[in-house]
């Protein structure tokens, strides 16, 4: 364990730092040591590729709620359902449209195409949603 980890995970275990933070601290750190430097060998990095879509809910500060939902899917599965929404039959792809379109979302998951799904990636650095003071929902690639 490196130096750097261990430091984060005490820094955890003393309460110095919410687990929302060590987890992001741990995994910058996993980035930062996954990244291959330039052969020029100037400070320039490449991103890397976003590897899971996270979702979190937690409890804003007047819930009663105390549950908290950590959802880590591998962006692999994403793909692999956008290949597979080929398979839906013709008449639920067009429910699922009209659906959709009665809530005001104008998307048709049919024309999706995996570039589509990489921009959506690549700019989803992070989104976050208040609900009411309830709930705190965090989307984000890692």
């Amino acid at each position: 364990m490196s130096k750097e980890r261990r430091k984060i995970l005490d820094m955890f275990a003393r309460g110095k730092i919410s687990l929302d933070e060590a987890e992001r601290l741990l995994g910058a750190l996993q980035r930062e040591g996954g990244q291959e430097s330039s052969a020029s060998g100037d400070d320039s990095t490449a991103r890397q590729v976003p590897r899971y879509l996270r979702i979190m809910v937690e409890p804003g500060e007047d819930s009663k709620k105390a549950e908290r939902v950590n959802i880590r899917v591998p962006l692999r599965l994403v793909r692999a359902g956008l290949k597979w929404a080929s398979f839906i039959p013709r008449e639920a792809r067009e429910q699922v449209n009209e659906s959709l379109k009665r809530k005001g979302i104008e998307m048709d998951f049919t024309k999706m195409t995996q570039e589509d799904l990489d921009e959506l990636i690549q700019n989803l650095d992070e989104f976050t949603v208040d609900v009411e003071g309830e709930e705190k929902v965090r989307i984000f690639c890692e």
